[in-house]
């Protein structure tokens, strides 16, 4: 049935639409006794949430999603080892915690959010010797017995001084009101290297997590394929309209996409620090949606400006980008999450970058070598390289390009042939870009922002002494675009920018 349904999840007609009913409904009384079927079949009612063929399927899987949580609960009651429902590449299913050395921001937010579903996870805490660099900050007596004494009670010492509190947020308290610092208090407590264990409510779970209700897109035809995608032609289409949300709608914007991220043990730097007074919300259509946020004033990078975005599709998080950007050129990252890569993901990231395009002005657009396979299992495994090879990108490094080429002409003459891991990781090992028509050049091949740290050893003034007052000045603007624009005027700063860097 799960092999069905996976054939099925991306063909709509009615008679499909009809043999996914079924489906739907035998499975629903199926009783599943292992993690990896239980785990595929969470997947695949994700796709077809998100891609449903009309209100009947979205309604029935999202009635199989909420039901999750009893899934588990039978698994474990059959004595089920249930821990391959926490790795990282299936984290966030309802019934299940999260665990990890999360951030000091993260953790804080957790505290304030969700505190009685957040504890420190003992087991896996391995060095007490950190914390005795640290806790006689706060309980000073704990000097006594931590300066001289071996097998320190650690957890004794603060079960006595937390009182009624529970241990994370007597903790936390504690660490927020050193006088220090908010980012020296976050190395500070990121040092300890404390497991925190997360069981999240269904409603902030992969399962269950919806953007607020909007008109459904229904699938009635094929899926838009990467054939299908000129991007060249698509970023410079008219983009859809932005609307910037109430403050108080941006922090609810900002707290799923940190829920989305922790769920999955990553931290994006763009949702972990994201200004609620300044998200924004787009409807690209086709069921899809983006909101997207910049940073505070006191948040943002030296030199280039952060953006990053949730995607949703039907209401469902699908996937997230993050953009610095630098003059006209932007590094991006793109994920889409692994259950939803047999969507629309070339229209998707077309019309993104279409977004990121009018929103900054960015018109080269750079990918780090990560991001198309290298030191990235995921990415080889993917195919990244060739995804946005077809859409246009080149490779900066002349060799690599050569090899390119050289492939390309194995794909033609061989209808077959399949670039192997090994040659793979070869073109991976270095960024390619995607230029605008019109805009090509190879000024921005050989940059990397550390080149302009290691050539003026890490000396902030010595970059900003060729900034101009007004571009400086800008760098606080309420919104980066403002910062951004004025940089893209100046051509002499461009250049000197460029050539400190490459």
């Amino acid at each position: 049935m799960l092999d069905q349904l996976d054939e099925l999840k991306t063909k709509f007609g009615p008679a499909e639409a009809k043999k996914v009913a079924n489906l739907l409904r035998r499975l629903s009384r199926h009783k599943f006794r292992d993690t990896d079927s239980l785990i595929r079949y969470h997947e695949l009612l994700l796709f077809v949430r998100a891609h449903s063929h009309n209100a009947a399927i979205m309604r029935a899987t999202e009635n199989e999603l909420r039901a999750f949580p009893k899934r588990v609960e039978f698994l474990r009651e059959q004595d089920v080892d249930v821990s391959a429902l926490e790795d990282p590449q299936v984290s966030g299913i309802a019934g299940t915690p999260v665990t990890d050395t999360f951030s000091f921001y993260i953790v804080r937010w957790l505290m304030e959010r969700y505190s009685s579903q957040v504890s420190i996870y003992w087991d896996w805490f391995e060095d007490e010797n950190r914390l005795a660099a640290t806790w006689p900050r706060f309980i000073p007596l704990l000097a006594e017995d931590a300066s001289v004494e071996a097998n320190v009670p650690y957890r004794e010492w603060l079960r006595a001084a937390r009182g009624r509190q529970s241990e994370l947020a007597w903790l936390i308290a504690r660490f927020s009101e050193l006088p220090l610092p908010d980012d020296e208090r976050a190395e500070l407590y990121d040092s300890q290297k404390l497991y925190v264990q997360w069981r999240p409510s269904f409603r902030a779970t992969r399962t269950g997590m919806r953007a607020p209700a909007r008109r459904p897109f229904y699938h009635r035809g094929p899926l838009i394929q990467r054939r299908d995608i000129n991007l060249a032609h698509e970023m410079v289409q008219p983009p859809p309209p932005m609307r910037k949300l109430p403050a108080a709608d941006g922090e609810h914007a900002i707290d799923r996409t940190r829920e989305a991220s922790t769920l999955r043990y990553r931290e994006l730097y763009g949702f972990t620090h994201g200004d609620p007074n300044h998200v924004y919300h787009v409807e690209l259509g086709r069921g899809v949606e983006l909101f997207l946020a910049g940073l505070p004033p006191e948040k943002r990078l030296p030199l280039r400006a952060v953006h990053a975005l949730m995607i949703y599709k039907n209401g469902v998080p699908v996937g997230y980008f993050e953009s610095l950007t630098l003059f006209e050129r932007m590094e991006s990252g793109f994920n889409l999450y692994y259950s939803f890569r047999e969507g629309e993901t070339a229209w998707l990231y077309a019309r993104v970058l279409n977004v990121m395009h009018h929103f900054t002005g960015a018109t080269a657009f750079a990918l780090d070598p990560y991001q198309i396979g290298h030191e990235n299992e995921e990415g080889i495994e993917s195919g990244a390289f060739w995804f946005y090879r077809k859409l246009g990108f080149r490779p900066t490094r002349p060799e690599l390009l050569a090899l390119t080429e050289k492939e390309e002409k194995k794909l033609a003459m061989r209808k077959q042939y399949r670039s192997p891991a090994r040659t793979l990781r070869k073109l991976a090992a270095g960024p390619m870009i995607f230029q605008l028509g019109g805009t090509e050049n190879h000024d921005w091949d050989r940059f990397q922002i550390r080149n302009i740290g290691f050539k003026l050893k890490g000396k902030l003034d010595a970059v900003l002494s060729l900034f101009p007052d007004p571009i400086v000045r800008a760098k606080s603007a309420p919104e980066e675009t403002t910062y951004l624009r004025l940089m893209q005027k100046d051509q002499q700063l461009r250049k000197q920018i460029i050539r400190l860097g490459s």
